[in-house]
């Protein structure tokens, strides 16, 4: 039995003393101890040795005490499992050298058996669940299919993914396969990441906010339900869509435990949107947490009380950025477990 289940019981809508608190991101850069690793081992070292990642994992917990831990890892490790290379680049983030982008690239991407080409990931998962020792959550996760699609078919970050709309759009037969070919991937993977030992999965839809909405049920909806269907049985599966708010109301329909919000709508229309049934998770501006601690205290309080405490996850609207000072994200914490 987990010790603390304050977020699991968010997750199923019941009545809670507190909305329990965790932050995306929250493993990583803003850390000095996470920063004392990363300067001796590479990106993609990290995600594929499993004590790097538990211990990564684990960081924040110690310091601050969230109510869930995410599991250290990155959504691009699917797409290095399908045989497409992809890189940590110093400067640019990621970089893919061969990006797809015909139908003959499409067919030659393979869906793995994730048993062993993500092994790693699993075995992480269980060194970080002795580390939690029952006491909090884990969360596993993984990039929407049409978010590692960008990735995929654009071969770097970008402002538009013009390359990867375009693709879409003009060949449109050739970028489905690919979107199977990864939701087929990721519901494997999720699957045994619940095997493993994660109690909740979260799929992030980063680049959902580039499509319009009827392009986003095309090319990105339709699969991460597939996927949310697939998983419904196995863990609560949460959705996070980052400039999504126009498609809430349809994703609110959808057998999701819970729904991820960015910073970009009130609690009250999001509430609005989703039909107040479904538990929602966010959104505070992840740089409101450069304010004065004692302002993220009144601010934090102000959105408890807009989202209302029970069916809802206090989080971040998107990743905590890495110039966060510490006592900044304590008090974003702190705040949340003060709540009357």
């Amino acid at each position: 039995m987990i010790k603390n289940d304050l977020y699991l019981r968010a997750l199923k809508g019941e009545t809670v003393e507190r909305p329990p608190v965790w932050m995306m991101r929250q493993a990583g850069r803003y850390l000095p101890e996470f920063i004392a690793i990363r300067d001796n081992y590479d990106f993609f070292t990290r995600c594929r040795t499993p004590e790097l990642a538990s211990e990564i994992t684990v960081q924040p917990i110690r310091r601050f005490g969230m109510d869930a831990a995410i599991l250290f890892s990155d959504i691009l490790v699917i797409p290095q499992a399908m045989n497409i290379e992809v890189e940590m680049k110093n400067g640019v983030g990621p970089w893919l050298p061969n990006p797809i982008r015909t139908a003959k690239a499409v067919d030659e991407v393979v869906v793995p058996d994730v048993t062993v080409e993500l092994k790693y990931v699993m075995d992480a998962i269980k060194i970080t669940k002795q580390m939690l020792n029952d006491d909090i959550p884990l969360i596993g996760f993984a990039g929407s299919p049409w978010t590692i699609l960008c990735y995929c078919v654009q071969g770097q970050g970008s402002k538009t993914y013009d390359i990867a709309k375009e693709f879409c759009f003009t060949q449109p037969v050739a970028a489905h396969l690919l979107l199977q070919k990864i939701t087929d991937t990721t519901i494997a993977y999720l699957k045994e990441k619940v095997k493993a030992g994660v109690n909740a999965v979260q799929i992030f839809d980063s680049w959902g906010g580039m499509l319009s909405p009827v392009d986003y049920q095309e090319f990105s909806w339709k699969y991460i339900n597939q996927i949310i269907e697939a998983l419904k049985d196995d863990a609560p599966v949460i959705a996070f869509g980052k400039g999504c708010w126009f498609a809430l109301e349809e994703m609110a329909k959808s057998n999701a435990s819970a729904l991820g919000v960015d910073w970009t709508i009130t609690p009250q229309m999001a509430r609005k949107f989703a039909g107040n049934k479904i538990t929602l998770q966010g959104n505070f501006d992840p740089s409101r947490l450069l304010s004065p601690p004692a302002e993220i205290k009144k601010m934090v309080t102000k959105m408890i009380n807009d989202f209302g405490k029970d069916k809802y996850i206090v989080n971040l609207g998107h990743g905590i950025l890495p110039n966060i000072p510490l006592d900044n994200a304590k008090a974003f914490i702190d705040a949340v477990k003060e709540y009357k």
